[in-house]
């Protein structure tokens, strides 16, 4: 039997774990916390939103770049992801936005622990709180304060750089560049992004939310929510958009994007809507007739002078549009994923290491990038699944 060594404990390592052949394998997991699946649990505390339903092409499309990620996707599809849950008691049920969830009452502990139960009866070994910290002499893993580790096969699943206390903060990318493997620069993906609002608007406004907008960039455009914070924008239609956003800031020191007040309407439909009403206040038009709220009235008149405001074509014009300008993406650290990691050239079609023999990576330390609404935890299923059919199948091979 081959010795095979997965380094990292996140959903892309747990369902390798769960899928490899251990006839073949001896198997063992190593992560540097004491539990496993910390950052799982922590994309759980909303709700823990496993994958989104939707049709192939649907689903492909929301990935960066689309030619690395549609060929893993389809070999192991969202519908494959809600079969293999199924299968191992953990119904889900798609909510009303056509994300999936586990079902009612099924707490995200209770998906890992299934989970990883199940790996546990498979003969795999969990070795807890050891910490890799590259190769020795020998090419043997090195671990802190263990002697070194001989493995034939070695996956890594590390992850990227955000939520550092789960054990995910990019630690390892000196490691990998000292042994000729690029990684391209953490960057925050997912995340909040700087906004210089007027000091009168967001003492009365922050925290408050934008429902059911649209806001658009460089072509490109999201429909969902925004919350406003004193920093700026979050919510899933800014989060949509941030690997756009983040390429433009790289050579920009601000950006422009537009938010659509009232995507499900036209210009014309919100003119004549407009006009047909009989009220002298522009405020109680926009209020009671076009059914914005005060936040959104607010910041129209952040954005519009006087006549503008007064002139309802160029008001109507405004909703449709309202300009905005992020200075800056928010911390690495508190968003939700991140952009970077491994090069792509630097791995081949099966995730192995062409510098590094018999080495593996899969999951968020690859540079790749999806949206929140299950999309993430959708991409690092497939490829660990993937690459578990790859491995099972190696010998044969050969």
């Amino acid at each position: 039997m081959k010795k095979l060594i997965i380094i990292g404990g996140g959903p892309a390592a747990l369902i390798l774990a769960a899928e490899l052949d251990t006839k073949k394998y001896k198997v063992t997991l190593f992560d540097k916390k004491k539990t496993v699946g910390r950052k799982f649990l922590v994309a759980g505390e909303g709700g823990l939103n496993l994958t989104y339903n939707a049709s192939l092409e649907a689903l492909t499309n929301q990935y960066f770049p689309r030619e690395f990620m549609a060929p893993v996707l389809r070999q192991f599809t969202n519908q494959d992801l809600m079969s293999w849950l199924n299968k191992h008691e953990i119904p889900t049920f798609i909510g009303s936005s056509n994300r999936v969830f586990p079902e009612l009452g099924i707490k995200p502990i209770e998906v890992l622990n299934k989970i990883t139960t199940y790996i546990s009866d498979r003969d795999i070994a969990f070795q807890l709180g050891a910490k890799w910290e590259g190769w020795n002499e020998e090419g043997h893993l090195c671990f802190h304060e263990m002697e070194g580790v001989l493995a034939d096969i070695v996956v890594f699943a590390m992850g990227g750089a955000s939520w550092q206390v789960t054990g995910s903060d990019g630690d390892w990318r000196e490691t990998f560049e000292a042994n000729g493997v690029k990684v391209e620069p953490f960057r925050a993906a997912n995340c909040a992004f700087e906004v210089d609002w007027d000091k009168t608007f967001i003492s009365t406004h922050e925290g408050k939310p934008l429902k059911n907008i649209a806001l658009s960039f460089d072509g490109h455009s999201s429909k969902g929510e925004l919350n406003i914070s004193k920093f700026g924008l979050e919510g899933n239609a800014i989060y949509a958009l941030s690997q756009k956003i983040q390429e433009k800031l790289l050579d920009e020191e601000s950006v422009l994007v537009h938010l659509d007040l009232k995507p499900t309407m036209t210009i014309d439909q919100l003119k004549a809507k407009y006009k047909r009403s009989h009220r002298s206040k522009v405020t109680d038009v926009l209020n009671k007739d076009l059914n914005l709220d005060r936040t959104a009235i607010s910041l129209l008149k952040q954005c519009c002078d006087k006549d503008a405001f007064s002139n309802p074509d160029m008001l109507v014009k405004t909703i449709k549009s309202v300009p905005i300008v992020i200075k800056s993406a928010g911390e690495l650290d508190e968003a939700i994923s991140t952009l970077g990691g491994v090069a792509l050239d630097e791995i081949d079609e099966n995730f192995q290491l062409k510098k590094i023999p018999n080495s593996y990576a899969i999951g968020e330390m690859l540079d790749w990038y999806a949206p929140t609404g299950g999309y993430l935890l959708q991409g690092c299923f497939s490829m660990g699944f993937v690459l578990a059919k790859f491995l099972n199948a190696l010998e044969d091979k050969e």
